[in-house]
């Protein structure tokens, strides 16, 4: 049975005694009262007797560090007196914590110590990949002889996920960056009455570049996220940590299926922008431009080049490849939380839209070299 909380007032002393069991104590109008009398100003003392204390628990801690904190800021002593050692303690260690959070160390904007600290993060975080993609070959080669621990069935979600789930849209896309192209080209080419040349410009544009980067920023978007934000989802729920558990590598497992399906479908997705693009282009060619639908299609098919045909379609690997790595990489070194999942996908997408720039550069660069 709880006893009550027994104090009396002598004179300009509050003298609180605690006998018997405090379990569960929940008489709100004695501990108000109480805290009520420690508030009085005319209160310059408060001592506590615990002697004939019994069985205790936090409730009266509780009660303890609200009297002890009152005291505080009325700035009067408090006496406690015959208190259990592991009273004693609980109530040290609730004033001992910090609720109050560390203020954020002010440092100037420009220092060799900054720039330091910038660039080692920006070595560990380059190492951290390179590690990240020596780890993606080595699951490649493990599914070239048969060793990996990839299910065939993620490879096939994987698979429609970035292949038919994403023709609309790559489509839609396509087709409306062709008929721009062709509006632009028609308002120079006009003026030489050459709109006859809109198909050819459209064919190469699209087949040598703009097919494969479009359809590259709409799977950065949409697929590269979709990978960051799952993986990262499962990183949050200690997913990836219970594959770990069970002896099952999450490279292969994770991040092998959708690495290996956006490989094998952006090529594939190259060509269908490649296509949707120049439909685009034709129908303004024809609808707008007057250009006979039989001469249209000549001059596209006249325009294309095998060359320009596979150095897209080669764009298309690579940023496969980089779209995959990007999205999954983030997924993985995602944080604990629910922030770090959006944190991770928004960086995936960024840095594989930069990643498809540069790579886009490198190769401009080395075609410019074979002239190709």
């Amino acid at each position: 049975m709880n006893e009550d909380l027994k104090y009396e007032i002598n004179k300009d002393l509050l003298k609180i005694t605690l006998s018997g069991d405090y379990l569960l104590y929940d008489n709100q109008k004695q501990k108000s009262a109480l805290y009520d009398v420690a508030k009085n100003s005319a209160i310059n003392k408060i001592a506590i007797d615990a002697k004939n204390l019994g069985q205790w628990d936090s409730t009266l801690v509780v009660i303890l560090f609200e009297l002890i904190k009152i005291a505080d800021f009325r700035k009067i002593n408090i006496e406690p007196k015959s208190f259990p050692q592991g009273l004693s303690s609980l109530i040290n260690l609730a004033f001992a914590v910090n609720r109050n959070p560390p203020s954020p160390e002010q440092k100037s904007s420009f220092s060799l110590e900054a720039i330091g600290a910038w660039g080692y993060d920006i070595y560990k975080s380059f190492c951290k990949g390179l590690a990240f993609i020596g780890q993606s070959i080595k699951a490649f080669g493990k599914v070239i002889i048969g060793k990996s621990q990839m299910r065939g069935i993620d490879f096939s979600f994987a698979l429609e996920a970035c292949s038919l789930n994403a023709l609309p849209i790559v489509s839609l896309i396509s087709f409306m960056v062709g008929l721009i192209l062709a509006f632009v080209g028609a308002v120079q080419l006009s003026s030489f009455g050459a709109q006859i040349y809109v198909a050819s410009l459209v064919t190469i544009g699209m087949t040598r570049i703009m097919g494969a980067i479009m359809t590259g920023i709409i799977m950065a978007g949409r697929t590269g996220a979709s990978y960051a934000a799952a993986i990262g989802t499962m990183q949050v729920n200690e997913e990836i940590d219970a594959l770990k558990t069970m002896g099952i590598n999450p490279v292969d497992f994770l991040v092998t299926p959708r690495m290996l399906a956006l490989v094998v479908t952006m090529p594939i997705l190259t060509m269908w922008s490649d296509i949707m693009g120049m439909l685009g282009g034709g129908f303004v060619g024809v609808t707008m431009l007057g250009i006979p639908i039989q001469k249209y299609y000549e001059m596209s098919v006249n325009a294309i080049s095998l060359n320009n045909f596979l150095v897209g379609i080669f764009h298309g690997f690579v940023f496969g490849i980089v779209i995959a790595v990007c999205g999954c990489y983030y997924g993985i070194y995602c944080g604990r939380n629910a922030d770090s999942v959006g944190v991770s996908t928004t960086k995936a997408v960024v840095s594989a839209i930069i990643w498809m720039i540069v790579m886009t550069g490198i190769i401009t660069v080395i075609c410019q070299e074979l002239e190709i």
